[in-house]
């Protein structure tokens, strides 16, 4: 069934220290989307089915439309949480890095997680920066051409059991069908693999109710959330014809006018692709510099968050890590701009047609 195989001696290496380990820290990138969620809980309960101590350390809370997930009502939240947060990760025999490899990305947990001495592994999907490195973990199973690091982590267990269709519970089957479904934007882009399908069939029969799930996530928007689209749509979005490219930026005084609360802005960068001819889409929101940011933010106190989606063959990863100093999938990227929501527009506006095809 799995034709991509993850090497025999990763998956030996990540069985040993799996089985050494009494106390196990699951942590994942900062402001967790359903891909971080459902790939770390799902290992937080395969682990404590195996009868480990397992435990899901985030650095800030998910959106609360993903609340619901078996589970993550349990995770420590490092932001609200700090003492048994760093308690948990002292009392680690092994930490688990599910969709990040680079720890800036685990935000203020990174120090932590770098100076901490337990053994590492890292089950993520994404390319690494030309500038990265990825040794602070002794296990790495990184594949970018795989839709999601639920997917990964559905093959990890299947090899470690050494099963094509590993018996899950519930609450694991559960949490990489979500990570799955909204990784792939409800299996609408990076998704057209034969396999994929094959074990999301798996986890049906093992009782997911994949309808129940796309309700829960995306039919659970509040009225303000509801507005805010409108607004983005009607007064915000810019429409570069040439280049098949749509803008949409918002300040911090905006987002406040509309009670902007975590996760409210997830999916709005994909409206505009539905547009004909619009093949690129671009969303910039102004948020606060965290404490843990500062040194990085060189002054600044502003930082402008920054996601880009595309269609087909059109890169847009490239330009998130060149221009933004970000990265992620060739269709689905992110970054930051330390500094004004003014500035971050205007270097889009200078940079956007070297990269985006015309065509």
């Amino acid at each position: 069934m799995i034709s991509e195989k993850i090497p025999f001696a990763l998956i030996d290496a990540a069985a040993r220290l799996i089985d050494a380990a009494e106390h196990i820290v699951i942590t994942t990138h900062m402001s967790p989307d359903g891909d971080a969620m459902g790939s770390s809980h799902a290992l937080m309960h395969w682990l404590q089915n195996k009868g480990k101590k397992a435990v899901v350390v985030l650095p800030n809370a998910a959106p609360d439309f993903l609340m619901w997930m078996p589970g993550a009502d349990r995770a420590l939240l490092f932001d609200k949480q700090p003492v048994e947060a760093e308690k948990a990760l002292a009392q680690a025999g092994l930490i688990i890095c599910t969709d990040f490899n680079e720890p800036k990305r685990n935000g203020a947990l990174g120090d932590l997680l770098l100076a901490s001495q337990a053994p590492k592994i890292v089950i993520d999907h994404h390319l690494l920066a030309p500038d990265s490195t990825i040794d602070f973990a002794e296990v790495v199973m990184r594949y970018p051409e795989s839709p999601s690091a639920s997917e990964l982590v559905y093959r990890v267990i299947a090899q470690i059991e050494k099963t094509a269709l590993p018996e899950l519970s519930i609450e694991t089957a559960t949490c990489i069908y979500t990570g799955m479904m909204t990784d792939t934007g409800n299996f609408s882009f990076n998704s057209n693999f034969p396999e994929m399908y094959e074990i999301i069939a798996h986890l049906v029969d093992l009782g997911v109710d994949k309808d129940d799930i796309y309700n829960r996530v995306n039919n659970a928007w509040t009225a303000d959330r509801i507005k805010l689209v409108g607004y983005c749509l009607y007064e915000k979005m810019r429409i570069f014809p040439a280049s098949h490219t749509a803008l949409i930026f918002l300040s911090s005084k905006e987002l406040y006018k509309f009670n902007f609360r975590s996760g409210d802005a997830e999916g709005i960068v994909n409206m505009p692709l539905q547009i004909k001819d619009i093949y690129y889409s671009v969303f910039m929101r102004e948020d606060k510099v965290a404490d843990w940011e500062k040194e990085k933010a060189g002054g600044a106190d502003k930082k402008i968050k920054i996601s880009m989606r595309s269609q087909g063959d059109r890169p847009v990863n490239i330009f998130c890590h060149e221009v933004f100093h970000g990265g992620g999938h060739k269709n689905a990227s992110g970054g930051e701009h330390f500094g004004s929501l003014t500035e971050a527009v205007k270097l889009f506006l200078d940079n956007y047609e070297k990269y985006f095809s015309k065509e």
